[in-house]
């Protein structure tokens, strides 16, 4: 039996398209496929945005003496030591100015946080949430309590720790962010380890949790980063001893690059990571999140996993409750197109729902909330409505081609694996770029190359025929099914997006004479933007077929295990000509995983133990263009699927 949901997209989203096609009008919202998509619920599973068994209490840590917060000068709990931040924080022109506001320097930054933590003994798992830049008059700490309260609730120790002094108008702060975050868990262990205190024995400090907004979201992997490190990359003369228990990091809407160490971007190792966007965020208008998960690896002997989602029509500031919908301060709502957002509260919804799931997974080893992260049509309820595009990869992931590492494009990223176009219009392995770069001196690259395929199985002057359809194969060497341990428990895995691309019909000269069949890779046709609209809002479908050596082969319907969707429309500033994006949509790529075991179920004549071709056969769709990435096996635990009820 299969053990993947068949969820059969295109009639619901057919009829989905033409009822909401209405609906975008001057916002240039593209058509909600989310009647179709989530559809389904399939996860029987407690919720995981409900409150769970424990009373909440909440408490206070800090230094006694902050000037514009009573909470951290007249009910901290714990009294904190300052720590000295000043060889990785530059306050710049406006040292004297904010040094007088705050009373304090660099080097005696406060180590304040508000805590929810469950009542009872514990120890409770930790989870540190930190802020972005903001006002920093206007704090920012407060705006995560809905989390805290969920959070604690469901026995996990929850503080938004304080950073509201290095907000503002200054640069070059991150490592100091993600640095302030490990002195928190310093502070940490000190609370759990002293007496008669009122967290005494109470945190597992073996299991904690990192999670960061904006610059926080690029902070939380500098602290990942460091916490293994027994040095600052860019001074050594300060020395790190930290190797706190961090199993995994969430970062949200984050910024990437902003701090480089030694001039490269941050590594993360051996933790689990989530990352998830909003299309319509008005601050970091890119999803620069992809970035990181790209450079999130794994060498150890534990079972990981990282996941990303893009929520359409989310934006940067509602997931704090401090910031609100206005992105960059309260005057942006005169330039925002704040109709196009999500309700506030759907979107602290689906934060929730992943954020909670994602720590009962990673730190509670709770394997029922495993499915979601594969794949988000699972829990179709409990999510708003609205459309998501999803990735996920598992640190047993072995890739034939990722396209990186050379620019031979017939070969694979392991040796001996080939790539064949067949009859394809465009076949080009291309550096995939973001709809806007994070700052004017950084790239808008995604730093990451895909493979765009284009085809159009209609012959010029030929109407009345179409011609053979246009293929892409990966071919493995003989021996490797056998050393990989190719068997039921595999995945074929890999990323896909559409374009609105569609290259022209092929030249009658492509066409063989006698027998009608295409010769293979000489179609030289370009790319046509003369499509007609109901060209234009076909949905894409594609066929994979896997073959053995013997020549028995299976077929599936990309569309079973995923939406198959064109780019998403953006528009963020209220007047068009305001947009200075390079595209008004974002290149994120949706990943498909399919077990080996559905093909089986198609042909059991197919031994997966020797496979040797994997085909994207493009006979579903007359003409199209796709990006494909990171192809390849995995070996996922039972606990990532779920059986249809």
């Amino acid at each position: 039996m299969s053990m993947r949901p068949r969820i059969s997209l295109l009639p619901v989203y057919l009829a989905s398209l033409l009822s909401l096609v209405g609906c975008s009008g001057s916002l240039n919202l593209s058509p909600s496929d989310h009647e179709a998509v989530l559809s389904e619920q399939l996860l029987e599973a407690p919720h995981p945005a409900r409150s769970g068994p424990y009373r909440v209490l909440r408490s206070f840590y800090g230094s006694g003496t902050d000037r514009h917060r009573p909470e951290y000068r007249d009910s901290v709990q714990i009294v904190t030591e300052p720590v000295d931040a000043s060889k990785l924080v530059d306050l710049g022109d406006s040292e004297d100015e904010r040094n007088g506001y705050w009373g304090f320097t660099p080097e005696e930054f406060p180590i304040n946080g508000r805590v929810w933590y469950p009542e009872g003994e514990g120890p409770f798992p930790l989870v540190l949430i930190v802020h972005g830049n903001h006002n920093m008059k206007d704090f920012s700490d407060p705006g995560y309590g809905y989390l805290g309260e969920l959070l604690a609730s469901r026995g996990f120790v929850f503080a938004s720790v304080d950073m509201n002094f290095i907000n503002g108008g200054i640069r070059g702060e991150n490592d100091g962010r993600g640095w302030l975050l490990l002195k928190h868990l310093d502070a940490w262990n000190e609370f759990n380890t002293t007496e008669n205190g009122p967290f005494f024995g109470k945190v597992d400090l073996d299991r904690v949790a990192l999670i960061g907004h904006s610059r926080g979201g690029e902070a939380v992997g500098h602290a990942a980063a460091f916490n293994r490190l027994a040095r600052y990359p860019d001074d050594a003369s300060l020395e790190f001893d930290f190797n706190h228990g961090i199993r995994s990091i969430i970062a949200i809407a984050p910024v990437d690059g902003q701090y480089l160490p030694t001039g490269r971007p941050v590594p993360v190792k051996n933790v689990d990571y989530m990352v998830f966007h909003g299309s319509h965020d008005g601050d970091v208008t890119s999803f620069h999140g992809l970035r990181q998960y790209a450079r999130v690896t794994y060498d150890d002997d534990r079972d990981h996993f990282k996941t990303a989602i893009y929520m359409y029509r989310a934006n940067h500031g509602q997931w704090n409750t401090v910031w609100g919908n206005k992105d960059r301060g309260p005057r942006s709502g005169r330039s925002l197109e704040l109709s196009a957002l999500v309700d506030p509260e759907a979107q602290r919804e689906f934060g929730k729902i992943y954020i909670s799931a994602f720590l009962e997974a990673t730190l509670m080893e709770n394997d029922q909330y495993l499915p979601i992260f594969r794949d988000h049509r699972v829990i179709g309820q409990w999510l708003p409505e609205t459309m998501y595009v999803t990735r996920f990869e598992a640190s047993t992931f072995r890739s034939l081609a990722t396209f990186e590492e050379d620019i031979d494009v017939t070969s694979g990223s392991e040796a001996g694996v080939t790539l064949l176009g067949d009859s394809l219009g465009t076949w080009s392995e291309t550096l995939l770029s973001l709809r806007s770069r994070n700052r004017p001196t950084t790239s808008n690259s995604q730093q990451t190359n895909a493979v765009r395929l284009g085809w159009n199985n209609k012959t010029a002057g030929k109407p009345e025929l179409d011609a053979t359809p246009a293929s892409y194969t990966v071919s493995l060497p003989p021996s490797l099914a056998v050393e990989w341990g190719l068997g039921a428990g595999t995945t074929l895995d890999f990323l896909l997006g559409a374009l609105d691309q569609r290259p022209g019909p092929r030249t009658s000269e492509d066409e063989d004479e006698e027998d009608g069949e295409v010769n293979a890779g000489e179609s030289d046709s370009t790319e046509s933007d003369t499509t007609s609209d109901d060209e234009d809002e076909a949905p894409v479908d594609v066929t994979i077929e896997v073959a053995d050596e013997k020549g028995q082969s299976s077929q599936v319907l990309l569309s079973q295990y995923g939406a198959i969707r064109k780019p998403l429309e953006i528009k963020v500033q209220r007047r068009n000509d305001a947009e200075s994006f390079e595209n008004q949509w974002e290149m994120v790529l949706q990943s498909y995983s399919i077990p080996l075991a559905d093909f089986v179920e198609v042909n059991e004549a197919l031994d997966i133990t020797a496979l040797r071709h994997i085909r994207l056969l493009f006979d579903q769709t007359e003409a199209g263009t796709v990006v494909l990435d990171d192809i390849g096996f995995s070996r996922l635990p039972p606990g990532f699927f779920t059986e249809r009820p």
